[in-house]
């Protein structure tokens, strides 16, 4: 129980603090005023325990409210020249008290918005909008880095203008507005710089090449920028500069310009400088011509131009060379050449100095004729000609004339081939020099050049008795020589004639030549004619030889340097013919009857038939082969052999070969048997009895016999015979 009346004090206690917090204390407002147009500064006593307060602003349509940390504190984002309530609250931990009762303040006039402008060098021009509320405006000026006096003005108007100020110079313009009780409202400042003066003292000078005037002019206070006009009619040109030069560009030819000179800064531009004139250089010449005539004059004409004193006409050949014409005229005449390009160019002069490079104008005279016209080949139907190169010339046309034929050929080098010429033909032949530009020169003179003699035509080839060749042919040129050519393996021949034939001897046989005739005048040679072919008879071989190779067969052989296609041997006697035909060197003639004379021919012929009766031999054909032939014992060692003699008289001889050797015996003359002595017995034998040559030969187609020799008795057993080949 003693605890209770504890409890009851520090409840009490709790209550009291609580009421205490939630009751802040209310500011009192000890006055409110505006300074500026959108703002009202409130001033207040300090409220203990406060950490901010609230001011408010009403003017019955909008509430603006703004916390401050202390007094004075200021409402802003207010209507210019407008009552307000204002009414303030602190706040502190415990909350917010109530608001202070009301006190009023209206906020001053809106700052004038001013136009400024400097109308002349020595004047600005001073400009603004009514003012809400305003009864009248107070304006000063001064310059701006503070110099000099001030001007200042009161007006009920809306615009003001001060004079007499300094050209080109910056003032610091300040202005505002009071109510009907005279309090100023917010001022306004801006800078404002009078325009500069017209620049003086101007000089132009004039560059003709690059058709620019170059004007200077004495610097102006307070310029900033400078601006050149050049004047002529409805054309204007300028150039802009911040210093004191500046040159103008582009003008143009045989124009008077009057140039004048601006100077300007932010404020604007002056009066434009009393305007100098300025006359340029004359245009260059127009509609030039040039002619020629007669040839080897040019005459250059061109029309007038506006401010031209006088001409010059300048003519530049393409090797360098210039000439040049002065004159007062609008004409000039020049020496020219063939060949040449001119390059032309007419130049007007006046005080201001030489125009401009007008159009240059070329003229090409015509080419130079070719004067050394040489032909380096002439033949039956073409001429090829060359000559020098000559100036001017791009093309040459070359023709050929000869009665109603003309043969043309164009080429760009300085030489031509005519063909599809006739033969043995004077033609006038012409070299026209071509350039594009002017055409040919036919003035060119012509030269006559014959072409080479027509070819001619072999019409027969002979050959007479004495193996002479006489070749004919057709003629059909004037004061010709005519050769023919027969050319073969074996050598060249020839012949020559101012007629229609010609003979040649001494032509190898069996040989093949192609004979060709050409006709030659002092003009050149024709074209060799067609080749006509011509073969001469095959060669006889030499070194004839006969050989018997068995009693009825002979072998005729033959050496030769030159083949022929086929021989033919013919074996001739009373008792008949024998005949051979072959392509070897030798033949096999058979069915020959011994011992009799017979006559030998051999022909050569060749592949086309020609025939060559090549040699006539005696010949005697060899002995017959012995009949009946014998052994016969003579003694123990000796033996005969005996023979029959078939037809006429020869010599023979025998051969007896055995292992024990070879035994030979020859009868004498006359006789149809011999003997051999000594010879072994107990032996076989092979005999032969052969005839002899006349040279000696001893023929060895006879047949053989084998005997067999024994060593008892007198009778030699013979066995069989045998003949061989």
């Amino acid at each position: 129980m003693a605890r209770e009346p504890e409890k009851g004090l520090s409840l009490i206690g709790f209550v009291l603090i609580c009421l205490k917090m939630v009751t802040p204390e209310i500011p009192t407002i000890d006055q409110a005023y505006s300074k500026i147009s959108n703002s009202i500064t409130v001033e207040w006593a300090t409220v203990p325990g406060a950490t901010s307060y609230l001011l408010t602003a009403a003017d019955g349509d909008t509430v603006i409210e703004t916390m401050v940390a202390n007094s004075p504190g200021t409402v802003t984002g207010l209507k210019a020249a407008t009552l307000y309530q204002i009414t303030i609250r602190s706040i502190s931990a415990a909350g917010r008290s109530q608001a202070s009762p009301p006190k009023q303040a209206k906020t001053v006039l809106a700052a004038p918005i001013l136009e400024v402008s400097s109308p002349s060098p020595e004047s600005i021009l001073v400009q603004w909008e009514a003012v809400y509320m305003a009864t009248g405006f107070s304006v000063s000026i001064m310059q701006a880095n503070g110099l000099g006096r001030i001007w200042k003005e009161n007006t009920t108007n809306t615009s003001l203008t001060f004079s007499n100020l300094d050209a080109g110079t910056l003032y610091t313009v300040k202005a505002y507005a009071w109510n009907a009780n005279g309090i100023p409202g917010d001022d306004s400042t801006c800078n404002q710089r009078t325009s500069p003066h017209a620049p003086a003292d101007i000089q132009v000078s004039f560059d003709s090449g690059a058709l620019k005037a170059s004007v200077s002019w004495t610097p102006t206070e307070g310029a900033f920028n400078y601006t050149v006009m050049a004047l002529s009619g409805p054309s204007e040109l300028s150039c802009s500069t911040s210093v004191s030069s500046c040159s103008v560009s582009s003008l143009q030819c045989g124009t008077e310009y009057l140039i004048s000179v601006l100077a300007s800064n932010d404020a604007g531009f002056s009066k434009s400088s009393s305007a100098v004139r300025l006359k340029t250089v004359a245009c260059a010449p127009a509609r030039v011509t040039v002619q020629e005539d007669p040839p080897g004059h040019l005459s250059v004409a061109w029309s007038s131009v506006d401010l031209g004193d006088y001409y010059v006409a300048f003519v530049k050949s393409d090797d360098g060379l210039e000439v040049h014409c002065n004159t007062s005229l609008t004409l000039c005449h020049f020496l020219s050449e063939c060949g040449f390009t001119y390059f032309i160019s007419v130049f007007a002069y006046n005080k201001a100095g030489q125009s401009p490079l007008g159009d240059v104008f070329n003229y090409t005279t015509a080419p130079c004729c070719p004067s050394d016209i040489n032909p380096v080949l002439v033949s039956s139907d073409r001429v090829e000609i060359v000559w020098s190169p000559v100036r001017g010339a791009e093309l040459y046309e070359t023709k050929a004339i000869a009665g109603y034929s003309v043969v043309e050929c164009n080429d760009t080098a300085p030489a031509c081939t005519l063909s599809a010429l006739e033969c043995d033909t004077k033609y006038n032949v012409t070299v026209y020099s071509f350039s594009e530009v002017r055409g040919s020169n036919m003035s060119c003179t012509s030269r006559l050049i014959t072409t080479a003699p027509c070819s001619p035509e072999i019409e027969n080839i002979s050959k007479d008795a004495f193996s002479t060749i006489h070749v004919r042919w057709r003629a059909a040129n004037d004061d010709a020589v005519y050769t023919v050519t027969a050319q073969g393996e074996k050598g060249l021949y020839r012949c020559s004639s101012k007629g229609a034939a010609c003979a040649m001897g001494g032509l190898p046989c069996g040989s093949v030549f192609s004979v060709t005739a050409v006709a030659e005048t002092e003009v050149g040679r024709s074209l060799p004619s067609y080749s006509v072919p011509l073969e001469t008879v095959p060669c006889c071989p030499a070194g004839l030889t006969i050989t018997q190779v068995t009693q009825s067969v002979i072998n005729v052989s033959w050496t030769f340097e030159t083949v022929a296609q086929t021989y033919m041997t013919v074996l001739e006697s009373h008792t008949g013919q024998s005949k051979c035909h072959t392509h070897q060197s030798h033949c096999l003639l058979g069915c020959i009857t011994c011992g009799i004379n017979y006559t030998v021919a051999l022909k050569a012929i060749s592949a086309s038939g020609l025939t060559s009766d090549c040699a006539y031999q005696s010949y005697f054909s060899s002995a017959c082969c012995p009949l009946g032939v014998k052994l016969y014992r003579l003694g123990p060692n000796g033996i005969r052999i005996h023979w029959q003699v078939s037809r006429g008289s020869a010599n023979y001889s025998t051969d007896l070969y055995g292992s024990k050797g070879i035994f030979t015996c020859a009868p004498r003359a006359g006789l149809s048997f011999c003997d051999v002595t000594e010879i072994p017995c107990g032996d076989v034998y092979t005999v032969m009895v052969s005839p002899v040559a006349e040279t000696g030969l001893k023929l060895t187609f006879c047949p053989k016999k084998i005997y067999s020799v024994t060593c008892s008795g007198s009778t030699l057993g013979m066995g069989k015979s045998f003949f061989r080949g």
